[in-house]
């Protein structure tokens, strides 16, 4: 359940729940081909209050390249393994300018767990790996990211193309309606 609306979320496919497989209090396995999690509310990053900073943040275990860890339905995928093992996000501003995707040079798909995360201050986008950061815009993004308040995929691309679904373990999925520092991301590592 969304520990912040109270409302729950919806199991597709046939995820596997691991009590003791997981950081915090269990984790759940995703067989690549057609589990995710689906909630019906997001976040809509139009809100002004969100236009000047969230972060969303997950520990994973696994996972191929391509595949999705979270994404806004229909918009936009946030946490991605690109096509090298590699952690990126899809998410960009709108208009004729806008921003491509953010790649990092860290690999996320080696067998161990990581603390993966996406934080926007307003103006730029970060990626972090276990409290370090991977990967940030060079230049601020001068218009506002793509938006919507659709809900959310755990698990799978924001289309639910078969390649798109994470295999793997996922676990204690967090959004922030901030920007959380470099130190704050470091603390929730540990």
């Amino acid at each position: 359940s969304d520990s912040v609306s109270g409302e729950g979320a919806f199991v597709l496919g046939d995820p596997l729940w691991l009590p003791s497989g997981g950081i915090v209090d269990g984790a759940l396995q995703l067989d690549g081909v057609d589990d995710c999690v689906t909630t019906t509310t997001g976040i809509n990053l139009a809100d002004p209050e969100i236009s000047l900073g969230f972060s969303v943040l997950a520990w994973i275990n696994g996972g191929t390249p391509g595949q999705t860890i979270i994404s806004q339905q229909v918009v936009s995928n946030w946490l991605v393994v690109d096509t090298e093992g590699k952690l990126m996000t899809e998410l960009k501003s709108a208009g004729r300018n806008s921003s491509g995707p953010l790649l990092s040079d860290a690999i996320i798909i080696d067998g161990n767990w990581h603390r993966i995360g996406l934080v926007w201050d307003g103006s730029y986008r970060s990626l972090y790996m276990d409290g370090v950061e991977v990967a940030i815009d060079t230049r601020a993004l001068t218009q506002a990211l793509i938006f919507s308040n659709g809900g959310l995929y755990i698990g799978a691309g924001k289309t639910l193309d078969e390649d798109t679904f994470f295999s793997g373990l996922i676990d204690d999925v967090r959004i922030y309606d901030v920007a959380l520092s470099v130190k704050e991301i470091e603390a929730l590592a540990q």
